[in-house]
C-alpha cells in the first residue's frame, strides 16, 4: 500500500510539473512573460527537465526575469543532466562561452554534450560541431563533414554552404567540383547570401 501511495505520489507530481510548464507556454504566448517564468520555475524547481530549459531561457534572454547568464546556465545544467538535448546544446554553449572551472575541463565536457544534443538529432549542435571540428586547433575534416552533412539534411542553409566549401576545396572529402556547385545551388535555393555569393564568383 505505501508503494503504491508512493506511486501516485510520483505521477500526482508529474502531471502538476507538466500542466505549470503548459501554463507556462501558453503564458509566454499571450506575452505575460513574468507570470509564465513562475510557471516554469515552480515545475522545474520540482524536477522537471522541459521546464528547467525553459527556466534556462528565460535567464538567458530576461523575459520574465532579469537576464541572468549565471542562472541560465544552472538550469540548463540540470535539465542537460536529465538527457534534455537543447538543454544539453545550451549548456555546452555556455560552457565554451561564460562556464566555471578549467579551459580543458570545460571544453571536454561541452563537447561531450554537444555530441549528445547531435546524435539526438538538434540541428543546432550538429552544425556547430561541424565548424568546430573545421577549425578547431587541430581540425578533424572527416568528422567535421560529418556532422556539417547531417545539419544540412536537417535543413540547415547555412551546414549546406560549409559541405559546399569541403567539396571545392577537398576538407574531409575528395575535390569535387561539381558537388560543390550543387551544395552551393541548394543553399542559396535555402536562402542562404554566402552560397548565392559563391556562386557568382
Amino acid at each position: 500500500l505505501e508503494e503504491a501511495a508512493f506511486q501516485l505520489q510520483q505521477i500526482f507530481r508529474i502531471d502538476i510539473s507538466i500542466a505549470l510548464n503548459i501554463l507556462g507556454i501558453e503564458s509566454m504566448r499571450a506575452g505575460h512573460c513574468r507570470v509564465a517564468f513562475t510557471c516554469f520555475k515552480l515545475a522545474a524547481d520540482r524536477g522537471y527537465s522541459k521546464a528547467q530549459f525553459n527556466v534556462g531561457l528565460c535567464y538567458e534572454h530576461g523575459r520574465g526575469t532579469e537576464k541572468d547568464l549565471e542562472k541560465a546556465g544552472f538550469y540548463y545544467c540540470q535539465a542537460a543532466s536529465s538527457c534534455h538535448p537543447m538543454a544539453q546544446y545550451r549548456y555546452a554553449r555556455y560552457l565554451l562561452q561564460h562556464g566555471p572551472g578549467s579551459p580543458w575541463d570545460r571544453h571536454h565536457k561541452a563537447v561531450t554534450l554537444l555530441e549528445q544534443a547531435a546524435v539526438a538529432g538538434i540541428t543546432e549542435a550538429q552544425a556547430y560541431l561541424g565548424v568546430f571540428y573545421m577549425r578547431g586547433l587541430q581540425p578533424q575534416e572527416k568528422r567535421g563533414l560529418k556532422y556539417l552533412q547531417l545539419a544540412a539534411n536537417s535543413g540547415d542553409a547555412q551546414s549546406r554552404f560549409h559541405v559546399g566549401i569541403c567539396y571545392e576545396q577537398g576538407l574531409g572529402v575528395q575535390q569535387n567540383l561539381a558537388e560543390a556547385l550543387r551544395q552551393y545551388q541548394q543553399s542559396a535555393a535555402a536562402g542562404n547570401r554566402q552560397a548565392l555569393e559563391r556562386l557568382q564568383a
